[in-house]
């Protein structure tokens, strides 16, 4: 499975940015799918996840901010970032795997996409 992120760029604190991870290949194998924050000191944390069935689970430092989607037919997972504060700055990285468990251990990875809030 081979994973692309785009969507990233440089926003002002307050304003939102749309991340999309585009999945292809053995897609079939994915049940779950991720999005995790690197931080520019190289701490990774899963700030949004997302199963087949549509469950959704968030990390406090997004809860009602973020909000984590996806398009089956389109083998596409999206995050929606809201009211984005200078501590969401880093890379976003896609993550993809067999069960929700499994994120962030195994599975697959895109290359990220960097977003940049100043203010």
């Amino acid at each position: 499975v081979d994973l692309v992120e785009s969507g990233g760029g440089s926003v002002q604190a307050g304003g939102s940015l749309r991340l999309s991870c585009v999945a292809s290949g053995s897609v079939y194998e994915i049940n779950a799918m991720g999005w995790f924050h690197q931080s520019p000191e190289g701490q990774r944390e899963l700030v949004a996840s997302i199963t087949r069935d549509g469950v959704t689970d968030y990390a406090d430092s997004v809860k009602g901010r973020f909000a984590i989607s996806r398009d089956i037919a389109k083998d596409t997972m999206y995050l929606q970032m809201n009211r984005l504060r200078p501590e969401d700055t880093g890379r976003y990285i896609c993550n993809a795997a067999t069960s929700a468990a499994m994120l962030g251990g195994f599975g697959y990875w895109g290359g990220g996409t960097q977003v940049t809030v100043s203010g």
